[in-house]
């Protein structure tokens, strides 16, 4: 299953795969090289990241259980990620997707086919 994702009106990313259960948050983004313009990872039910065990830097947008943007950050491979109190959900995306997405923003997912 894919999402598109939206913020403020504009589509961050369209080829979003979301990870639900503990097999495909724990795997994530490991062993990617790249990720394309439009790629990214939907991480339900998870209050924090870490980038270990990664190639790629990433952006990560963390998100309330309403979808309100509550904190954004780079995190290169092998670091962890901040701490944001009321995170429920995550999103990483390509590094340089989130530049314009601001703490409380609200991030819109639309599944497609």
């Amino acid at each position: 299953m894919r999402m598109l994702v939206y913020c403020n009106n504009i589509v961050l990313a369209d080829k979003v795969r979301i990870a639900n259960n503990f097999f495909s948050r724990f795997v994530g983004l490991m062993g990617r090289k790249k990720l394309d313009s439009g790629e990214g990872l939907f991480l339900l039910g998870t209050p924090s990241i870490h980038c270990f065990f990664m190639k790629i830097t990433i952006d990560a947008i963390y998100l309330s259980k309403d979808m309100k943007v509550l904190g954004v950050e780079t995190l290169r491979p092998w670091r962890m990620g901040k701490y944001m109190k009321k995170t429920a959900h995550v999103l990483e995306l390509k590094e340089g997707t989130a530049l314009n997405v601001r703490v409380g923003d609200r991030i819109v997912l639309e599944i497609c086919s």
